[in-house]
């Protein structure tokens, strides 16, 4: 296949990234935005918690179980082709949510959602590495983490916005004028690209297992305060199903997640870490926001402005974190970033009713987002460089789908095991003493996992290469990383150093699209 030749300063090299940039950041403003706009749901929608639960998980459960398929459907069938499926499947998914008469349709209308993030995450840097000059996708990607970073940044603000005025069906109908700018300049602008060593069956069935088990355990425990007859049995059927996805992996020859890549210990710990880390995140994001707005009296524009700290700190401090990772290699960070995670959410305890922002809300924020500053971009590293170069995409995209099942069971279980009842989110009282106990819980998910990092993470020998990864300031999950194929640019002409992996850049004045018919 012939090398990439589009220049980034060419009009068609600004409108690959700007394509990239817009699709990316549909996906990860939903990620957040809609947290915001829970309280609001509920009460229009006349639903209880678990309405609220499921609002987030429903999503989740789509992305987290097929985000690995989406990644070999555009390898196999081509990048672009399954990104723009996955723009116009999101869109539909939003628009849905955003007519959605009651709690049932949008709960469906959620899952469909996620589908279409599985098939529009994976690809957005892919197509980047894949269609543009190497010796131009540094500053790209660059620019792609740093718009898409100010995009998850400014996203929670942008939520309470539209909540307070408009309402919070707008939320997810903003998708569609973003798509409906997508596509088109996709199809017309971005090439296609495949990876032509992808071969073989998809594994269908360990995609269906684990997806289902993961479907009856969430409901499982959603539903167990509900005391409903099929709890019992859809627990058990789930873990059934849990094993029978380990077996079936076991046994294919092309497995979806290859059990031999745990062979790794420092995959597999890094791994325990993310599992960790992300489930207190998931945990916290979905009831912080909640806790703002019952307890603390906050607009939902006011609770989404106090989380920008948080992202604003991601932004400006975790490339520096993946450097100093690569200096002092990633157990210190890895072992430091979640003891801080924990304090700041031990911090948030002071918030109740009427907290100030400036000496309760903030340094809990800032105290947070300093400490997924410190770890975010040196875990993503680690899992890169635990496993050979060429199952690098591969080992990104299960880290990437650890934590986002570990959000998913997180938000599951969390108000089950502090008692939270199905009406206790409209109660000030009732949720604050629950919220509680809920941060205690997720601070030692954060301290089990410095534990774990300080135990296990080891150390590179000096010298060693120490991949940088791209960091986009997710609070959900870590950045996904493209195949090898993608990352790599073409031998380099003789006398020439080829082009490493590239770090992320800050963000320069945009460069505005080209006009129409340049």
């Amino acid at each position: 296949m012939a090398a990439p030749d589009v220049r980034l300063a060419t009009p068609r090299g600004r409108w690959i990234l700007f394509t990239t940039v817009l699709g990316s950041t549909m996906a990860m403003l939903d990620a957040t935005v809609v947290n915001v706009a829970l309280p609001r749901i509920g009460q229009d929608l006349h639903a209880d918690l678990a309405v609220l639960q499921w609002t987030v998980n429903a999503y989740m459960l789509t992305l987290a179980g097929l985000i690995l398929v989406g990644g070999a459907l555009g390898d196999r069938f081509g990048r672009r082709r399954i990104f723009v499926l996955g723009v116009v499947w999101f869109a539909v998914g939003s628009l849905l949510c955003g007519l959605a008469p009651n709690a049932g349709v949008l709960i469906a209308a959620r899952a469909l959602q996620g589908i279409g993030g599985a098939l529009l995450t994976p690809g957005s840097l892919a197509l980047i590495q894949s269609s543009l000059h190497p010796d131009d996708r540094g500053r790209a990607v660059g620019l792609w983490s740093g718009w898409g970073g100010v995009g998850a940044a400014i996203g929670p603000f942008l939520g309470g916005w539209l909540v307070d005025g408009p309402g919070w069906q707008w939320v997810f109908l903003l998708n569609v004028p973003l798509a409906a700018v997508c596509v088109p300049v996709a199809l017309r602008h971005v090439p296609e690209s495949r990876d032509p060593s992808a071969h073989g069956r998809f594994d269908v069935a360990g995609a269906v297992l684990g997806a289902s088990a993961l479907a009856l355990v969430t409901y499982a425990l959603i539903e167990a305060p509900s005391e409903a007859a099929a709890v019992p049995f859809a627990a058990g059927a789930g873990v059934l199903l849990a094993a029978g996805f380990v077996l079936v992996e076991r046994r294919r020859a092309d497995p979806m997640v290859p059990p031999g890549i745990f062979a790794s210990r420092q995959f597999t710990a890094v791994n325990l870490v993310t599992l960790c880390v992300y489930a207190a995140l998931g945990g916290f994001f979905f009831l912080s926001v909640l806790q703002l707005q019952v307890v603390a009296g906050y607009s939902a524009l006011a609770a989404g402005a106090a989380l920008l700290p948080t992202t604003a700190l991601m932004l400006l401090l975790s490339a520096r974190a993946g450097e100093l990772g690569d200096l002092i290699g990633p157990r210190i960070p890895l072992t430091v970033g979640p003891l801080l995670c924990a304090a700041g959410m031990l911090l948030f305890l002071r918030v109740g009713p009427g907290a100030s922002y400036a000496a309760d809300v903030l340094p809990a924020m800032l105290v947070l987002g300093l400490g997924l500053a410190t770890l975010v971009a040196p875990l993503t590293a680690t899992v890169l460089a635990s496993v050979d170069p060429g199952r690098a995409g591969l080992a990104s995209g299960i880290n990437n789908a650890a934590a986002r099942v570990a959000g998913l069971l997180a938000v599951a279980a969390l108000p089950l095991l502090v008692g939270m009842g199905p009406e206790s989110y409209l109660s000030a009282d009732l949720f604050d003493a629950a919220f509680g106990q809920a941060m205690v819980w997720c601070a030692g998910l954060l301290v089990l996992g410095a534990v774990v990092a300080r135990i296990t993470v080891r150390t590179p020998a000096p010298g060693a290469a120490h991949p940088q990864c791209h960091v986009q300031c997710p609070v959900t999950a870590p950045p996904l990383e493209p195949s090898p194929e993608c990352a790599e640019g073409p031998s380099p002409e003789p006398g020439r150093p080829k082009p490493g992996r590239p770090g992320p850049e800050r963000p320069g004045p945009p460069e505005p699209p080209p006009q129409a018919g340049r």
